[in-house]
């Protein structure tokens, strides 16, 4: 791979206590970069509303939370309360950082392994990006059962990504099966992984994202609960309005007590 010097520092800030990463999608791409000079696991959660409330009502998952190198700020909520308080940051949800770690890596030769999806799902997503990135080294792709992996299929899937000399694994599970699989390969390949959820479907055309002018207004999830109301509606009605009651109540507290 092309020597290249990134910066791989990065400041959080919390959000009902998980530490969320102040960056940008080039900030995250860059960080990426900067990681594959070595041979140490990471892993980066993409952490949305959904996600948040979800590692909040479950305790070992709050804990695999903690134990990621990078939690990046997906959901456009995060990204408000981190420039409320004066933070530079901006959204870094999948689609935006795999495009911009796709575009990096033609230059950086980054090598890339893609596991998720249904059957076909991840060849075609492979397909797809050679045909948008071409030179990027894409070196392996899996499809997971629709189960738990066994202790041999996990070894064999280790087994596999060490043998491509993959630089970051591309995760396309639902949360959270992607934070618990991503959490058991940390501690065996020296590689980076993402969960990256939905994006397999975006690339793939399966699901369309939200037009531009609804992702810079922060509308996406109206988008996507508009697309799939049977399987997003508990998300976006209930889980979303848990978190700005959360937040709004920790941040009043903390006011509070500043008063007295």
């Amino acid at each position: 791979m092309t020597e290249v010097l990134y910066q791989s520092e990065f400041s959080t800030f919390n959000v009902l206590g998980l530490p969320i990463a102040a960056v940008t999608p080039e900030m995250a791409s860059q960080i990426i970069h900067s990681w594959a000079q070595d041979d140490k696991g990471r892993m980066i959660c993409l952490r949305d509303v959904h996600g948040v409330m979800l590692a909040l009502d479950d305790a070992e998952l709050f804990e695999i939370h903690l134990a990621a190198d990078m939690l990046t700020p997906d959901g456009t909520p995060l990204v408000w309360i981190g420039k409320l308080r004066g933070i530079h940051v901006e959204q870094t949800c999948g689609a935006n950082l795999l495009e911009q770690v796709m575009r990096g890596s033609v230059s950086s030769g980054l090598r890339h392994y893609f596991y998720g999806g249904n059957d076909g799902v991840a060849e075609q997503m492979v397909r797809e990006l050679r045909a948008q990135y071409p030179g990027a080294a894409i070196v392996g792709h899996g499809t997971p059962p629709f189960r738990s992996l066994t202790a041999s299929e996990f070894s064999d899937l280790v087994e596999e990504i060490r043998l491509s000399h993959a630089d970051v694994v591309w995760i396309g599970l639902s949360t959270p099966k992607q934070e618990r699989l991503m959490h058991q390969l940390k501690d065996h390949i020296p590689a980076t992984c993402l969960g990256i959820g939905a994006v397999y479907d975006f690339v793939t055309g399966r699901v369309k994202r939200a037009p531009r002018w609804m992702q810079r207004l922060g509308l996406e999830w109206l988008h996507r609960l508009l697309s799939e109301p049977r399987r997003l509606w508990r998300r976006y009605l209930v889980l979303a309005p848990r978190f700005v009651w959360k937040v709004v109540r920790l941040e009043l507290i903390k006011k509070l007590q500043i008063v007295k």
